[in-house]
């Protein structure tokens, strides 16, 4: 038997307040079908006939021992074509998933959805069970959780007052320290834009002009490599131990990006951009250059930081575009104006 568990660690009063508030017991229900392993496939019709009408769901019954032990699973298809003299014990599927009780609920939800079940068992620390998480509740838990991360995604802290009845002032609350936040780190972009000004005004007014582009080019490379991580992250298609896997695979991906990008960047600054003003070679091949390792760069950030998060028990989506944005665009200029250096002074 497959059980899901959560490390029991030292918390906080807050803390126990949020993990009872976002475990699986605040969504289970006890209305579900239980029946014994002693009993044959005619006591189980018997008792379902009386007590079934109260029950939530009957599409799946938990089997359990004499002292209230989860032991197996065994559903209304599997006893409508088992013989009404079958036990119960011979027919019945031991290999059950559970969830512990004080198991985070968005857990539960993900693995309803990973397997497809209409329910699944709760239980305590002795292995007994004490409820049900059905598949509605559980895609209520998903939509909510999703939500919460499309509006980390986008700056935004989450409320769970619809739209159309919360407050201005309560949307300004829930934007004003985002938007704060990511004005300060801003600052760090502008000072290393303001350090080496000169340096690339010396040396030509259009490495100057294709900042703008350089910067906007590694912050979508980013956001594509970390919205991407982050949603298998939480369909739970990725974990921290896949890092590996993760970084061979978005670094290739960024090669061919990079390439394909440089190219298009060098021929549009020699067949486009030399129309109203002069182009060099070099400065398009420095421009070129610093756009594929941007995209490298912006790739690797991208994908790694949602899984460090997670590594480190954070939420993933909390460092999403707009962090990564920032991280990248600052390497991006220090490496820009180098790159720069090195080829053209």
């Amino acid at each position: 038997m497959e059980e899901l568990e959560q490390k029991n660690l030292p918390t906080t009063d807050n803390e126990e307040e949020e993990i009872i508030k976002d475990s699986v017991a605040t969504i289970m229900t006890p209305d579900f079908v239980k029946i014994s392993k002693d009993h044959t496939v005619q006591d189980a019709f018997d008792f379902i006939r009386t007590e079934g009408k109260a029950k939530r769901t009957m599409y799946v019954c938990y089997v359990t021992d004499r002292e209230d032990h989860l032991v197996g699973v065994i559903s209304a298809k599997e006893l409508l074509l088992a013989s009404p003299d079958d036990m119960i014990s011979d027919i019945m599927t031991t290999d059950v998933i559970s969830v512990s009780e004080d198991a985070d609920k968005e857990l539960a939800a993900r693995e309803i959805q990973h397997y497809g079940f209409l329910a699944l068992p709760v239980i305590d620390r002795e292995n007994r069970i004490v409820g049900i998480v059905p598949v509605d509740d559980a895609l209520s838990v998903l939509k909510e959780e999703n939500s919460e991360d499309f509006s980390i995604l986008a700056a935004v802290t989450p409320s769970d007052t619809p739209y159309l009845e919360t407050k201005p002032w309560r949307i300004f609350l829930n934007r004003l320290p985002w938007l704060l936040m990511l004005m300060i780190s801003a600052t760090f972009t502008s000072l290393i834009i303001s350090a080496y000004e000169d340096v690339l005004l010396g040396l030509s007014v259009t490495l100057f002009a294709c900042i703008p582009m350089l910067m906007d080019t590694g912050g979508n490379a980013g956001s594509q490599a970390s919205v991407t991580v982050i949603r298998s992250i939480a369909l739970g298609e990725t974990s921290p131990r896949n890092a590996l896997k993760v970084l061979a695979k978005e670094l290739l991906v960024a090669l061919m990006l990079g390439i394909v990008m440089a190219a298009v960047c060098f021929a549009k600054l020699m067949l486009i951009d030399s129309l109203y003003s002069p182009m060099s070679p070099r400065v398009a091949l420095t421009v070129s250059i610093a756009l594929f390792i941007t995209i490298m760069l912006a790739k690797i950030i991208g994908s790694m930081l949602p899984l460090l998060t997670k590594a480190i028990k954070l939420d993933p989506a909390v460092v999403a575009s707009p962090f990564i944005t920032t991280f990248v665009d600052a390497l991006s200029l220090i490496i820009y104006a180098n790159i720069a250096l090195s080829l053209l002074n």
